[in-house]
């Protein structure tokens, strides 16, 4: 495992603690999950994959008041990791449980189809 990618798990692991236990934001839901972390090379940046569970109303805010709060979180994670440079945080939605959670809907469909047509 390389530096870069044991830094991105513990980022992930302290944003994670960060969001449900620090910001005190009601735009952002109990049922925000950070998916994942990818930390470039020279560790300036850190792109953080959020999902979130709710209405696509409810997911805009939350994102949005997650990004207002990027800078804070920022600073935990200095105080938290020590590294020569605390990374820049952007925060991206993940759909990929939606997509996956769709996909398994249209697997699911198609065999019940598939078993109609045999009866």
């Amino acid at each position: 495992m390389e530096r870069t990618d044991r830094i991105a798990v513990e980022i992930q692991k302290e944003i994670s603690d960060i969001i449900h236990n620090s910001i005190k934001d009601p735009r952002i839901p109990q049922m925000v999950s950070v998916t994942g972390v990818k930390v470039t090379k020279d560790l300036r940046y850190a792109k953080v994959y959020i999902s979130i569970y709710g209405s696509d109303e409810e997911k805009q805010n939350a994102m949005t008041a997650l990004k207002g709060a990027a800078g804070f979180v920022r600073r935990e994670i200095g105080q938290r990791i020590q590294l020569r440079y605390t990374p820049e945080i952007v925060f991206e939605a993940d759909n990929s449980i939606e997509h996956g959670m769709h996909i398994s809907k249209l697997i699911e469909e198609t065999l019940n189809s598939d078993k109609e047509r045999r009866d």
